[in-house]
């Protein structure tokens, strides 16, 4: 199982709101994570904005293009973009790039 950690900026002024669409996550997009292989999934959010993501996978390659292809991703992305600081141009799943894991202990 690949752990897959990851680095986003929460604009300051949208905190709030973020959380609040993160304690209603759709179910839609709560059902495509885990059949597209996203587990033990975890957001962390500083009140700086800054977030840390967490999940497991066996692919995270895999599980993105997965993800990526469904409908209900582009929907929730669009809507998710302009809560984010420098993307780029890029939706948040894509600006998320994996740190590199240097300890783990079991």
């Amino acid at each position: 199982m690949q752990r897959v950690c990851f680095l986003l900026k929460v604009r300051a002024d949208r905190l709030d709101e973020y959380r609040e669409r993160h304690a209603a996550v759709w179910p839609e997009m709560l059902d495509a994570l885990k059949a597209t292989g996203w587990h033990n999934y975890s957001l962390f959010l500083r009140e700086d904005g800054l977030l840390v993501g967490y999940l497991e996978t066996e692919d995270f390659a895999a599980a993105q293009a997965r993800m990526e292809a469904t409908e209900v991703n582009a929907r929730w992305q669009a809507r998710m973009a302009p809560f984010f600081e420098s993307l780029d141009g890029a939706r948040p799943d894509e600006a998320m790039k994996p740190l590199t894991e240097i300890f783990h202990l079991s």
